[in-house]
């Protein structure tokens, strides 16, 4: 058998790494990509996470090759321990991602080659003197966080590890931007109207009847920034829907969502993304009979048992 080595990930790794790295993604979000650039880019600095990123006191990155071939890969990272550290993260390390290649008739070594990699992730760990371990797989995608249930591989090799789920799962939802329409209005019934400004979570779109405010919704068209670029343009999420207890409006929520759609339709975006707890099985019921789709269900906070 080949030589496995396991070691420190190299510039010249960038492609082989993309490569990678986009298989895991495409797997949880159909056709979608990131580009050699974006995967580097968050070696160093992660900028969606402006809260936890700047707690970081330390990077490493790790691949485990063979016959030249990237076959194995994983960020870790070291949070200072001091108090302007949240409490969970402060003295922490963690596996940011781990992606390997699947077991295969042609590849039965694919288990070596993750194993062999999660324990240098885990000696790097041990060196760093951490508090507490901590997984995930939050790759550089929208949509792409937690373990995903469409990733039963690096599942395993988190849990032969030693890694336990100890957080809760979320859905992950993707529709169409076409099959976003509201059902038709009861001409009898008045309708409300509709305000745009900006929200917390992106462009807020606000129903409001007679003075009253019925709900909102929020979405975000700017999951793609121009290094991210690949297979993710015309892609936006949902970053809050609420509607107000007494609404008293049918289809209030079809509504608003239709609304969206015709503001996303205008931005270029025909796919959108949504995310609930597993545990709403209304909020997840209402979103698929409006024309969602699940993805996956992934499983967000992952921590070793040692000893």
């Amino acid at each position: 058998m080949p030589a496995l080595i396991v070691r420190p990930f190299h510039r010249d790794d960038r492609d082989q790494l993309t490569e990678l790295v986009n298989a895991h993604v495409a797997a949880v979000v159909p056709g979608a990509s990131v580009s050699v650039n974006t995967v580097l880019a968050q070696l160093t600095r992660r900028p969606d996470e402006f809260i936890t990123d700047p707690w970081v006191a330390e990077r490493a990155t790790l691949v485990a090759e063979q016959r030249g071939a990237v076959v194995a890969a994983a960020h870790l990272l070291r949070y200072r321990d001091d108090a302007e550290v949240g409490p969970d993260h402060r003295g922490a390390g963690e596996i940011a991602w781990f992606v390997h290649r699947p077991p295969a008739t042609f590849r039965p070594d694919s288990e070596t080659a993750a194993d062999q990699l999660m324990a240098a992730c885990l000696a790097r760990l041990a060196r760093w003197h951490v508090r507490v371990r901590y997984a995930d797989g939050a790759l550089p995608a929208p949509g792409v966080y937690g373990l995903p249930d469409v990733w039963p591989h690096v599942r395993a090799a988190y849990e032969r590890a030693g890694f336990r789920h100890t957080g809760h799962t979320e859905v992950v939802l993707l529709a169409e931007v076409a099959d976003l329409v509201s059902p038709p209005a009861d001409p009898s019934m008045p309708q409300p109207a509709v305000r745009r400004t900006l929200g917390e979570c992106g462009t807020r779109l606000t129903a409001h009847l007679d003075g009253h405010v019925l709900g909102f919704i929020e979405v975000d068209t700017a999951l793609d920034r121009p290094e991210r670029l690949a297979r993710n343009g015309g892609m936006a999420d949902i970053g809050n829907l609420v509607v107000e207890p007494d609404h008293r409006v049918d289809g209030l929520e079809h509504w608003l969502l239709a609304q969206a759609a015709q503001w996303l339709r205008l931005a270029g975006v025909d796919r959108v993304l949504a995310y609930e707890s597993a545990d709403d099985t209304d909020a997840i019921g209402r979103l698929i009979a409006a024309g969602f789709r699940e993805l996956t269900r992934t499983d967000r906070g992952w921590e070793h048992r040692q000893g």
